[in-house]
């Protein structure tokens, strides 16, 4: 493709270098090859202006930077190369995005299982859905291991055009609030988008709420349509940035769609869904209080895209539990394992709450904090922790490049009862809590979830805790 083509809205005056061809487009300079064009972005632990002249070096036909270069070939600098970044790979890729019919899904907790049940809905109706998340990428039958909960614009265009080319019609992805301050999404317009809530998580990007929720509520001003939580604080802010029509949902609050009568169990939850004076049984599978909140937040996404009350509700009772979502392990023991991703406040009082609802006798949490990450919601984690279990093993999750014990001493700052257990490693941790649990007590490993590994110092080590489990199991 030509250059001025792919670089038309990003500049206009390029002259004769309009006519060169562009064989490909990279962002990162190792990746380059002749006749690409190369993005320059800054990272968060390096700068592609850096690497300009390794990837001239490649054979870079191109480059697009922010800064002031002098190099070998045509440079043309812009005010945001992320943003240059999605405009140029949209073009390149033949604007795939247009094609396709994308559904947004933003929040601090519910992203991934409110995803998946979308996903779940649209295809028991026949309907192809490809999916965007943490866990996975989906693409037809094809099922990819994510790298981030949102891939960077460039790979995120291509992934559409692969969708688009095979037969497409749907794209349900989680939007992270890193990929909309960063502008990975920049330039789609979404279907419709989806707030699950918004709760503490990421103030070490964000630096503040205010600034965290902002960047969420980016992904509204990019929407046709948006569902919004009524029930979460930050619901405002939400409403004030959709530009289309919106419809919200709460179990408390007074919205569009809402879920009355709720009843809880260990197999999941039954709710009357309220919507326009009618009233609809519904049973999802899932348990849990924040299940209804996230098959809420799937019933207006669908509502949105025109999708039926009776194709809904089937798709809600045969849904299946997503991978490291409230996923019980299949094993033969006296107690209950529950491995879940809870790695926020919110998300470790939903997932111990909602194992109350239907525990027998002792709740048994093993959790630790992320390295790198909002310090800040560490001592809130371990209160919630001990208030909530009745015995709380605090070990390792991914320290990456932080001291375990230092962050293990920030949990524990918000602990002040004497019913928890320090165990750094995390293996041992869960050993411990094997040899202490009783018939009909429950385990919950909170943390992990879906990931198989945990990272130290940069690298990541094989860590699955199914595996784990089984294996000491045989030890015991």
């Amino acid at each position: 493709m030509k250059l001025g083509k792919i670089v038309q809205s990003i500049s206009q005056n390029i002259g004769s270098a309009a006519n060169i061809e562009i064989t490909g487009i990279a962002y990162d300079s190792r990746a380059v090859k002749p006749g690409y064009l190369f993005i320059a972005i800054r990272g968060f632990e390096t700068d592609g202006h850096k690497y300009i002249q390794n990837a001239i070096e490649n054979g870079a036909a191109a480059v697009i930077g922010e800064s002031d270069a002098a190099c070998d070939c045509l440079y043309i600098k812009c005010e945001d190369s992320r943003r240059a970044m999605a405009l140029a790979a949209a073009e390149f890729y033949g604007h795939p995005e247009r094609r396709l019919k994308i559904i947004g899904i933003t929040g601090t907790n519910g992203k991934t299982t409110t995803t998946y049940l979308i996903k779940q809905i649209l295809n028991l109706k026949g309907e192809r859905c490809d999916l965007i998340g943490t866990n996975h990428i989906i693409v037809g039958e094809d099922v990819r291991e994510s790298i981030h909960t949102t891939p960077e614009s460039l790979d995120l265009f291509r992934l559409f055009s692969e969708m688009a080319k095979s037969g497409g019609k749907y794209v349900v992805m989680e939007v992270s609030s890193h990929s909309l301050a960063l502008e990975r999404v920049y330039g789609i317009e979404f279907e419709t988008a989806v707030i699950t809530n918004i709760t503490q998580d990421h103030l070490d990007f964000h630096k503040t709420m205010d600034a965290y929720a902002a960047a969420k509520a980016k992904l509204f001003t990019m929407s046709k349509t948006a569902a919004v939580n009524a029930d979460d604080s930050y619901k405002d802010v939400i409403l004030k940035a959709a530009k289309g029509p919106v419809i919200t949902y709460a179990i408390d609050a007074e919205a569009d769609v809402r879920a009355e009568n709720l009843k809880m169990s260990g197999r999941g939850v039954i709710f009357d869904l309220v919507y326009k004076n009618a009233r609809r049984e519904m049973r999802p599978g899932i348990p849990g209080r924040f299940s209804v909140y996230n098959a809420l937040a799937a019933i207006c996404a669908c509502k949105n895209i025109g999708i039926s009350d009776s194709d809904i509700e089937k798709g809600l009772v045969l849904a299946k539990p997503v991978k490291g979502r409230i996923e019980v392990m299949h094993i033969n023991t006296p107690y209950t394992v529950i491995i879940d991703y809870a790695h926020t406040p919110d998300g470790v009082e939903n997932i111990i709450s909602a194992v109350r609802g239907f525990a027998k006798k002792r709740i048994i949490t093993v959790i630790g904090c992320g390295g790198n990450r909002d310090a800040a919601k560490r001592p809130k984690m371990g209160h919630i922790a001990e208030e909530l279990s009745d015995i709380a093993i605090i070990t390792s999750d991914n320290p990456r490049c932080e001291d375990p014990m230092e962050i293990i001493r920030g949990i524990l700052a918000g602990m002040k009862k004497d019913n928890h257990i320090v165990i750094e490693n995390r293996r041992e941790a869960i050993k411990k809590a094997m040899e202490i649990a009783e018939e009909d007590d429950i385990i919950i490993l909170a943390g992990k979830g879906h990931e198989t590994y945990q990272e130290i110092n940069h690298v990541k080590h094989h860590f699955d805790e199914r595996e784990v489990v089984k294996e000491i199991l045989k030890t015991l």
